[in-house]
């Protein structure tokens, strides 16, 4: 008989990482944050720079980067916006006059 039929040990490894794990650690963010399939989201990416000098021909390709080239940092983040729930409502002026305790006079210290 050719093949196997016993499991194998390796088979459930967790060095893998599978898509799914990621998803459902997702939506177990989402659900607490009260996010909703109907909602707005923005994914951004985050940690990047972009080259925004331009290089002489014969420059240093290990150490410059060509002008407009994008490149993510070894701890570059992934950024999602619930765009649905952002509060665009401006701020309102206060309600009562300003008085900083800091401009108020200052009491004499004691002497000794």
């Amino acid at each position: 008989m050719n093949g196997n039929l016993e499991p194998e040990e390796h088979v459930m490894d967790d060095s893998v990482r599978y898509p799914g794990r990621i998803l459902g650690e997702l939506a177990i963010a989402f659900e607490k944050l009260g996010w909703e399939c109907g909602d707005d989201v923005a994914v951004e990416i985050g940690g990047t720079v972009i080259s925004g000098i331009h290089q002489g021909e014969d420059y240093n390709k290990k150490w410059a980067t060509p002008y407009g080239v994008r490149k993510y940092n070894k701890d570059a983040f992934i950024v999602i916006k619930n765009l649905s729930r952002n509060d665009d409502t401006k701020s309102q002026p206060m309600d009562r006059e300003h008085a900083p305790h800091h401009l108020k006079d200052a009491k004499p210290e004691p002497t000794v």
